[in-house]
C-alpha cells in the first residue's frame, strides 16, 4: 500500500512526513517547502533527501506556467525532482517520498510519468492535493493507495497511527 496525506494548505502534511521519516531507512525522494519573505509566502523550493535543493516556483519568476500568483520553473523542477525520482526508482530504496503531487508539479509531463512508474514498482509516502484534477484522481482512485485527510485537529492522532 501507498500512503498519501491530503488536506488544506498549511495543515501539516509535510511536517508530518518529516516527523515520521526517522522510522524509515534507505529512503529517497523530495519535499517542497514554502519560501517566506517578510512573513509573506513568496514561493516554493524543492529539497531532495540527498541534499539537492532549488527554488522552482516564485511570485517574481517569469514563466508561462502558473498557479495563482506563483510562476513555475519546470526546468528546475525536472532537474531536481524528476532526477531524484528516477534515481530513487533505480536505487534499493523501498520507500519514496513524494511531497507533493499537486497542481504546480503536474505541469511536468516527466513528473507524471515517473510517478506512475514509481507507484507500480515502489512504496510511496507522500502528499496529494485536494484539487480535482484527472491525474490526481487517477492516483487517488488506485486500489493500492490509502489516503488520510489531515487537519490541525487530527494531526497528533494520524501521526501516532
Amino acid at each position: 500500500m501507498h500512503l498519501l496525506l491530503t488536506g488544506k494548505p498549511a495543515c501539516g502534511k509535510t511536517t508530518l512526513i518529516k516527523d515520521i521519516l526517522p522510522r524509515f531507512s534507505n529512503i529517497r525522494g523530495f519535499f517542497t517547502e514554502e519560501i517566506k519573505e517578510n512573513n509573506q509566502r513568496m514561493g516554493f523550493k524543492i529539497i531532495t533527501l540527498t541534499g539537492k535543493e532549488s527554488i522552482f516556483a516564485h511570485k517574481n519568476f517569469v514563466s508561462s506556467y502558473n498557479v495563482g500568483n506563483y510562476k513555475i520553473d519546470i526546468d528546475v523542477f525536472n532537474f531536481i525532482a524528476v532526477t531524484e525520482l528516477k534515481e530513487a526508482l533505480e536505487s534499493k530504496s523501498k520507500v519514496i517520498i513524494i511531497d507533493e503531487i499537486g497542481r504546480m508539479e503536474l505541469f511536468s509531463e516527466e513528473f507524471r510519468k515517473i510517478c506512475l512508474e514509481i507507484f507500480d514498482k515502489k512504496k510511496v509516502l507522500g502528499t496529494i492535493s485536494l484539487t480535482d484534477h484527472p491525474f490526481i484522481n487517477l492516483i487517488k482512485n488506485r486500489k493500492d493507495v490509502y489516503i488520510l485527510e489531515l487537519n490541525r485537529e487530527n494531526f497528533s492522532q494520524i501521526k501516532e497511527e
